[in-house]
């Protein structure tokens, strides 16, 4: 084994404890937005053809069983057609008493329709179909009818469906009869129900007409009440006219009581007797005789007989002259006391007649009202009456009208060709495709479910960091790491039979020395020299089977990372993970021989004091390394081993597990190892622990030039990597960037 000594380098190069400055760390957020394109849907069917196929299988499986015990057996339908209502209107010459609004369809179909499927109306097909069909009952009868108004016609079509043609066609005639009946005659119950109400009403209306005519005219006649309009008028000139009346036999009253007094005194006497004819031709009787008696007197003595006669003749004549004076006297007065008798009364009776035209007419605004009401009551009654006989008129073409009932359109036929056959190459097809969705759904599911990355371009988009390489997936690794976990397992064992007591000799002897304190570096023994070099066996590295794209993408990741700094080169990282098992001892480690091809000083240094892996990748015993450096005083040059394949790529083993590896790499003395190695190589690259929940990483990452994350495809969790991304923000380390590792499909450079 060569033995190094680390002399002080150029300026570029010199480093000490403190000397490790940190660059501004990278900026990074996780990416919004889960829109999915159609690549990454056929991404998701590639990823997860096992679960679609799985589940495909699983569910064709139980569709292929269910066909095999479950046979449908053929089906046949039968259908018959019902027009319910009139298509046009053939009833317009009957049309005098029919109101026009019954013109349009008040057919409610939905409500006609469960009419139909009442139990009051199925029970009598249900009852006559069980003697030859025992088994149908209402519920399985309902079960296989289906009744629909065919589309906005006036046609009801009725269905039957059955594995028997034969029942279908009987019970489809058997329905069909059924209905036709029930429009014919139950269909018009509520007509014939109507016509008996107004039938019964009809009574009650003419007999209240007829009593309030009876009434209106005996208030007629009572009241002499013709016409209101012209009773005022007619009243009005009733009184102008007995009042003219009356004043006329007043005037007559008047002269009547004037003469009656004229006739009474001896001036109206004469002026009587002169009127009478009689009494002046007595008068000129005798004045006649007393011109004879004074004639013959002047001739004859008083005792002349001729003279004498004429005396006696005068004297005879004077109480006739007297009795016709009285009598005219007592006539003229009998005639003047009737008269004004008769006038008096006529006059009495026209005041009466006119006080009863003025009552009459002081009363006519109560008779207007009352007369008003009796016609307002007739007309009503008139009214009701009449709408009573022409709704029994309506009613009653109505009835004629519908006596035909519904038309069959359609009778019921028997059917020969099933319309739901074995439909077993539809289910089959039905269920591919449902299980192929299905199995699609599941995997969508999972994808959902599942919190890791599948690809480089999906953890690039999530994290803002930058992407420093992309690592496919490569079997040689696969079977290697196989191979490291089986002989891991079994070095464990031995080792810790073999390193135990000597590891703990070493902290019991080391325990109370600070690490603080400077301690010269010093070789162990030549005997423990020889024994490790011995025991150190190094078997070439071959890349002959590794795939072309898994070697350019370490060279790419290589080149990347140089390409970060421009001032000068990255001169140490640390490669960690947040998960274990993330890949980043392999990627450490095969990172480390494409430097070392490139031309530089390499240095892989295990600082995974927890579970190493370099030495188990590398071929190298692990009984001395880091973990014995930092505690002992054990020279560098003792632990550090090269491949003999490659001349420039040293390693440093992680050694013996301690109790406490925190402590270990906290140390002064790690610090100062770190510059040690900082100054003796091109690039010093440490494999650390995972950041989940472990701080070794952290404590080393300030004295590098960042670290290198490594996050393993369709394994790294994703709220891991933003825990460990979180906690390396806030300590305000450099992350490099990231590593995409073991992509398994659709590699591609990023």
């Amino acid at each position: 084994m060569d033995d190094y000594s680390f002399p002080p380098s150029n300026s570029d190069r010199s480093h000490n404890v403190s000397a490790f400055p940190q660059t501004q760390p990278v900026p990074w957020s996780e990416g919004q937005g889960d829109d999915w394109s159609l690549q990454d849907f056929l991404s998701v069917l590639r990823r997860r053809a096992l679960v679609v196929a799985g589940v495909a299988m699983a569910v064709m499986a139980t569709v292929i069983i269910n066909l095999a015990f479950n046979q449908k057996q053929p089906e046949y339908e039968g259908n018959f057609r019902l027009l319910v209502e009139p298509v046009n209107d053939d009833t317009k010459m009957v049309d005098i008493v029919k109101d026009p609004s019954l013109s349009k369809s008040t057919l409610d179909y939905e409500s006609q329709i469960q009419v139909l499927k009442s139990p009051e109306l199925m029970g009598s097909v249900i009852r006559q179909l069980q003697i030859l069909y025992p088994e149908i009952d209402y519920d399985s009868l309902l079960a296989s009818l289906n009744i629909n108004r065919l589309e906005e016609t006036k046609i009801i079509e009725v269905s039957y469906r059955s594995n028997d043609p034969n029942q279908v066609k009987v019970v489809l005639d058997r329905i069909a009869k059924e209905y036709l009946e029930y429009s014919q005659e139950k269909r018009q119950t509520k007509l014939r129900q109507g016509i008996q109400f107004v039938e019964k009403q009809l009574p009650f209306a003419q007999n209240r007409v007829d009593r309030l005519q009876k009434e209106l005219q005996t208030f007629r006649q009572n009241y002499d009440f013709i016409n209101p309009e012209t009773q005022v008028d007619l009243v009005v000139n009733q009184v102008r006219a007995l009042t003219e009346q009356r004043q006329g036999i007043d005037r007559e009253l008047a002269q009547a009581r004037a003469n009656l007094a004229i006739l009474q005194g001896k001036n109206g006497q004469l002026a009587a007797l002169n009127s009478s004819a009689l009494y002046q031709q007595l008068i000129a009787q005798v004045r006649q005789l007393d011109v004879q008696i004074a004639t013959e007197s002047t001739r004859f003595q008083d005792d002349n007989p001729t003279l004498q006669s004429l005396k006696e003749k005068k004297e005879s004549l004077k109480p006739l002259v007297l009795q016709e004076a009285q009598r005219v006297l007592d006539t003229k007065l009998a005639e003047l006391v009737n008269q004004v008798q008769t006038l008096e009364v006529q006059s009495r009776e026209l005041a009466k007649t006119e006080q009863a035209l003025e009552l009459k007419r002081k009363q006519w605004p109560i008779l207007a009202r009352k007369y008003t009401e009796l016609q307002g009551k007739l007309q009503i009654a008139s009214e009701s009456l009449n709408r009573f006989l022409s709704t029994r008129e309506t009613l009653s073409i109505q009835i004629s009208q519908t006596e035909l009932g519904w038309q069959l359109l359609k009778a019921p036929t028997k059917p020969e060709y099933p319309v739901a056959a074995s439909d077993l190459k539809r289910n089959f097809i039905l269920g591919l495709i449902a299980s192929i969705l299905l199995g699609i759904g599941v995997a969508l599911l999972l994808e959902k479910l599942d919190n890791t990355y599948h690809s480089a371009s999906a953890l690039k988009d999530k994290v803002k960091l930058p992407l420093l390489g992309n690592i496919p997936f490569e079997k040689q690794t696969q079977k290697h790491q196989n191979r490291i976990n089986l002989n891991t397992l079994k070095e464990k064992g031995q080792q810790s039979l073999l390193v135990n007591n000597q590891w703990e000799k070493q902290v019991r002897r080391h325990q109370e020395r600070t690490f603080a304190q400077e301690t010269p570096l010093a070789r162990v023994p030549n005997h423990l020299t020889e024994s490790i070099t011995k025991s150190t066996i190094v078997s070439e590295q071959d890349y002959s089977n590794y795939s072309t794209q898994f070697l350019e993408a370490l060279r790419v990741l290589y080149a990347n990372i140089q390409l970060l700094r421009t001032e000068r080169q990255i001169n140490s990282m640390i490669v960690s993970s947040a998960m274990p098992g993330d890949g980043k001892s392999t990627v450490a480690f095969h990172l480390a021989q494409i430097a070392t091809v490139m031309g530089q000083r390499v240095l892989l240094v295990d600082a995974n004091l927890r579970q190493p892996m370099i030495h188990t990748l590398s071929g190298l015993n692990n009984l001395w390394g880091l973990s014995n450096l930092i505690s002992t005083n054990l020279p560098i040059g003792e632990v550090i081993r090269q491949l003999p394949s490659m001349s420039k790529l040293s390693t440093i083993t992680a050694g013996p597990i301690p109790p406490d590896p925190t402590q270990l790499l906290s140390s002064d003395r790690m610090k100062r190892l770190m510059a040690e190695f900082h100054n003796a190589f091109d690039l010093v690259i440490y494999d650390a622990p995972h950041l989940n929940g472990l701080a070794d990483a952290t404590l080393l990452a300030p004295h590098t030039d960042g670290i290198l994350m490594v996050v393993k495809m369709d394994k790294t969790d994703a709220s891991v990597l933003d825990r460990a991304l979180d906690n390396l923000k806030i300590s305000r380390l450099n992350i490099l960037g990231m590593v995409g590792n073991g992509q398994k499909s659709n590699f591609n450079s990023y």
